[in-house]
């Protein structure tokens, strides 16, 4: 029974240790914090999975899902889309749109972190670790019930322990345009991400090779980090919209082409989660911590980020090649499974 739950608990403690450890928003000293986190990162990430892969639909539809559960954590339980002094950092100031009382600058920002790391990046590293039942349930019934309970659970306790740090409460519409979104986006990643029969991709020239997919999304993901440091404004916006979406057309395209296997997914995600792993050197941590301990945390969860990577390469390499494209849904013919 272990054996068929591993994956399942894996992801849902690899979400939000990616999300908050990884990242070094959270030192290693209050690793504590794990088992406060993992109902709601944890929960969402693999509720998410199980039931894309109930249905038989795949990435098409997990990302959307992925984003809708930003759209909730942001909107919600810490609602810092509209408090104008979330944290004390004034994150709305730039780029501020009176009429939706939200930043652009930081909506853009943190949605864009949950749906690519806290949510995508660990369901990928999660399935290449187990390449032989990346696109099948790892939950019964039973446990699919207690994930839900536990995220409820999670959604819940996080949105009592946000308010208890500030009182700031949302309008009724802005809380209404939160749900209208969340539902848009299940009903777009249902969509999207329906079943279709099984296709061959047409000939054509070759995916590219895995470590090149993976250095684009590293570059491209640093590069997204570095554009906030260097600009601010309405061109930070642009850019981090602009390179999201040629991340997202490139790799749409090459999963499209002969090749493209279990190991170019892996090597997508990893180059995205290996951005997280160098961002928390140079990023200070969100509670006091002593600069040594900081250093040791930091070090520790690279590690153990290139290990689990270096791991679910070789499993994913060692597998048969996987379906492709519209095996597992796409929106488009040959789009990513």
């Amino acid at each position: 029974m272990w054996r068929r739950v591993a994956p399942a608990t894996g992801l849902f403690f690899l979400s939000p240790l990616v999300a908050e450890f990884l990242l070094g928003n959270i030192p290693i000293s209050a690793l504590f914090a794990l088992v406060m986190l993992a109902p709601m990162y944890g929960g969402g990430a693999l509720l998410i999975r199980e039931v894309v892969r109930r249905s038989g639909r795949g990435w098409p539809a997990i990302v959307p899902l992925a984003l809708a559960y930003g759209v909730l954590e942001e909107g919600v339980t810490t609602q810092s889309l509209f408090n104008p002094d979330y944290a004390g950092q004034r994150l709305l100031d730039v780029t501020y749109i009176p009429a939706l009382g939200i930043g652009a600058w930081w909506s853009v920002f943190v949605l864009t972190l949950h749906t690519v790391w806290s949510i995508s990046v660990p369901i990928a590293v999660m399935e290449g670790l187990t390449p032989a039942r990346r696109t099948t349930p790892w939950l019964g019934r039973f446990g699919l019930g207690v994930t839900a309970v536990l995220f409820l659970f999670g959604v819940v306790s996080t949105t009592v322990f946000s308010l208890r740090i500030s009182p700031f409460v949302a309008s009724v519409p802005q809380f209404a345009a939160v749900a209208v979104a969340v539902v848009a986006l299940v009903v777009i990643a249902f969509a999207l991400g329906r079943p279709a029969p099984a296709s061959v991709p047409a000939p054509g020239s070759a995916a590219p090779n895995a470590w090149a997919v993976g250095a684009v999304t590293l570059v491209a993901s640093s590069a997204w980090f570095l554009l906030g440091e260097v600009v601010l404004g309405w061109a930070t916006v642009a850019g981090y919209l602009l390179i999201s979406a040629l991340v997202a057309y490139l790799i749409a395209r090459w999963s499209a082409r002969p090749g493209w296997r279990d190991t170019h997914r892996v090597a997508a995600a990893g180059g995205a989660m290996l951005t997280y792993a160098w961002h928390a050197f140079p990023q200070g941590p969100i509670m006091p911590v002593s600069p040594t301990v900081d250093l040791i945390g930091n070090a520790v969860f690279a590690a153990g980020a290139v290990a689990l990577l270096f791991l679910a390469v070789r499993r994913a390499g060692g597998a048969p090649v996987a379906d492709l494209g519209l095996r597992e849904g796409s929106a488009a013919p040959g789009g990513v499974s």
